[in-house]
């Protein structure tokens, strides 16, 4: 599969959810430990377009930090995230993106409501459920 590659101009906004207390022109870049999963080394940060997409970037980030929410932008290519766009959400509806690049901090969303304690704890044992079958769920 090859990668499509997004203009970052097409979309007003972008986010990043994660539990890292970062400033206005922090840059978040790849290279670290993952916020999610068996915590690899990241080769890819991750952005979206949606609120609710970040929001469970926020919620399901390791780590005792605040669950935070960014206000991001690209600073080289993005391509949609394979992760969510390949068999999960085709024609990538949640927006969802990832790059080798860095990404700016311009800003951080003060205000935002999580999913109910119902839903997240479904996603925790959903995401429980394919690490016992061995699938780790960022790639």
């Amino acid at each position: 599969m090859t990668d499509t590659v997004i203009d970052p101009m097409t979309i007003r906004q972008f986010y990043h959810g994660t539990r890292a207390d970062l400033q206005t022109g922090d840059l978040i870049a790849a290279g670290y430990a993952s916020n999610y999963g068996a915590r690899k080394q990241a080769p890819w940060v991750y952005l979206t377009g949606t609120m609710d997409a970040a929001i469970w970037g926020a919620e399901l980030a390791v780590g005792e930090g605040r669950e935070r929410i960014y206000i991001v932008a690209p600073t080289g290519e993005i391509v949609d995230d394979p992760n969510l766009t390949d068999r999960k959400f085709p024609g990538n509806p949640t927006l969802s993106y990832r790059s080798r690049a860095p990404l700016r901090v311009t800003g951080e969303v003060a205000e935002w409501e999580g999913h109910s304690a119902e839903r997240l704890q479904q996603m925790k044992d959903f995401l429980a459920r394919l690490k016992a079958e061995g699938v780790e769920a960022i790639d």
